[in-house]
């Protein structure tokens, strides 16, 4: 096992190898006492023992991505127990099935099924080196949903270290904790070894696209529109939409710009016909489509240039690790944004300078509608049109402008409360929010926790936390957002 101590000259470069957001990258962040690599279980067994005996709490991360730094940050003595030793990925084309440790990022897992098969694939997430572990507790939405649902609703095997330092599969730990750690959030019910994936097939081409209007483009009506198109969309068709503040080609004007972004599941003669029935007011012409295979396709949709070569998804190194604050929310299928309401959102959008904020609508339905919102801890499925991802960006570590930038966040939060679902208004586990409520340094009360805990998975809430009081009673895997055990006073 492979240890580090702040007197290690290497400790830093270990610690920000995996850091992807600044805002937790200052002087002030609180540092582990020691960050243990693994190799082997037998070391993330005996760093669990050590860390209990010491009364240390563990942070497991797999890629780091945890919006609010709580794989690798907490106030209390703690050890950062980073998987990046554990990341093999190992694919059986003729069973259609991967084994894949929790500390391979998607990007690994993308590439290696591709190195054996065009057809084949996982419904895992955009960002390539999101770490597996950590997105598939969270349940794990991406550019298949649609058409197969999350990462999580394709696990049918894992290997996991509890408390106990007992190394247990599906079959020995029973359904109720293998329904809990898949989308329950990690970091709460032991450490997920690796995860047996059940792949999915995709079509030899698919097809992408990434259209833009502006508000002289009649951006506020489309967007509108596009809600109401949705539910005629094929499964086939991923959606999404990125609206930001950028700068136009005249001198000092800014305007809003609507993004447009499609994975399509076939080829472009389909899409376009498909587009043309449910939704004609966009205009896609064949000139906007550009056909690939799935793998190009994780590729172009990670932001990197056409023709860049796949070998990028092996690349695990952070890029830019800017400050950001981020929040989610859901909007009903009954209750779709007014167009009035996008006004406000222009409106606050115009308050910060250009490009720094984004807002990012996800549309769900087709296979999503089908899969029952108790099958799996993460419960938003049928009655959700789409989910809202908020995010603002600075660049430095700049305490002013966090101040600013996360006050401007919560502000539209505020503003779109009567726009999204409420009781309770929804949230996803893979894009934490702590403004949504914490647990105690101490023992949090079920009462206390239960208000953050249904906004991430309504009724489902109370199942973990009978599954947590029954695996791990003593609260020992916890962060500020983990489900707690009942106490027994």
């Amino acid at each position: 096992m492979v240890i580090f101590t702040p007197i290690n000259s290497s400790y830093s470069s270990v610690l920000q190898s995996s850091l992807r957001n600044g805002r937790f990258n200052t002087g002030a962040t609180p540092k582990p006492l020691v960050i243990v690599k693994p190799l082997n279980e037998a070391h993330i067994q005996a760093a669990i023992a050590c860390s209990q005996k010491h009364g240390l709490q563990i942070r497991v991360r797999s890629g780091g991505h945890d919006y609010e730094g709580l794989s690798y940050v907490t106030v209390v003595p703690f050890v950062v127990m980073d998987l990046i030793n554990m990341r093999t990925v190992t694919v059986d084309v003729g069973n259609k099935i991967a084994w894949v440790q929790a500390g391979a990022t998607l990007g690994e897992v993308y590439y290696r099924i591709a190195e054996k098969s065009r057809t084949l694939a996982f419904p895992g997430g955009v960002c390539p080196t999101v770490g597996s572990g950590g997105h598939i507790s969270g349940g794990g939405h991406g550019m298949m949903m649609r058409k197969y649902g999350l990462a999580a609703d394709h696990i049918i095997d894992v290997k996991l270290i509890d408390v106990k330092g007992r190394i247990l599969d599906r079959a020995s730990m029973g359904e109720d904790l293998f329904w809990a750690i898949r989308g329950g959030g990690g970091n709460t019910f032991g450490v997920v070894v690796a995860w047996k994936l059940e792949l999915v097939t995709v079509p030899p081409t698919v097809t992408v696209f990434n259209v833009t209007r502006t508000l002289e483009q009649n951006a506020t009506k489309l967007v509108h529109q596009w809600q109401s198109a949705i539910g005629k969309f094929d499964e086939d068709l991923f959606s999404r939409i990125f609206l930001s503040r950028v700068n136009t080609t005249q001198e000092g004007k800014t305007t809003i710009l609507a993004a447009y972004t499609s994975l399509f599941l076939g080829g472009v003669d389909r899409l376009l016909s498909m587009m043309q029935q449910s939704f004609p007011q966009l205009g896609l012409v064949k000139e906007d489509c550009i056909e690939m295979s799935w793998i190009e396709s994780t590729v172009y949709f990670a932001s990197f240039p056409r023709n860049t070569s796949l070998d990028v998804l092996l690349d695990r190194s952070p890029g830019s690790t800017g400050s950001f604050k981020a929040k989610t929310d859901y909007v009903n299928v009954k209750e779709p944004i007014p167009e009035i309401a996008f006004e406000g959102i222009w409106e606050r959008l115009n308050q910060l300078d250009a490009q720094v904020a984004q807002l990012q609508f996800t549309a769900y339905g087709g296979k999503m509608d089908e899969i029952s919102e108790t099958s799996t801890p993460f419960p938003h499925r049928a009655g959700n049109l789409f989910q809202i991802h908020y995010a603002v960006f600075w660049g430095d570590q700049d305490s002013e402008r966090s101040q600013i930038y996360t006050s401007w966040i919560r502000k539209l939060y505020s503003y779109m409360t009567p726009y999204v679902t409420k009781n309770p208004r929804q949230a996803y586990i893979n894009y934490r929010d702590l403004d949504l409520g914490m647990n105690n340094l101490g023992n949090t009360s079920y009462k206390q926790a239960r208000i953050w805990g249904t906004k991430y998975f309504k009724n489902n809430f109370d199942r973990l936390v009978h599954v947590k009081t029954k695996v791990d009673p003593a609260n020992f895997f916890r962060n500020e957002q983990s489900i707690p055990p009942l106490t027994p006073w």
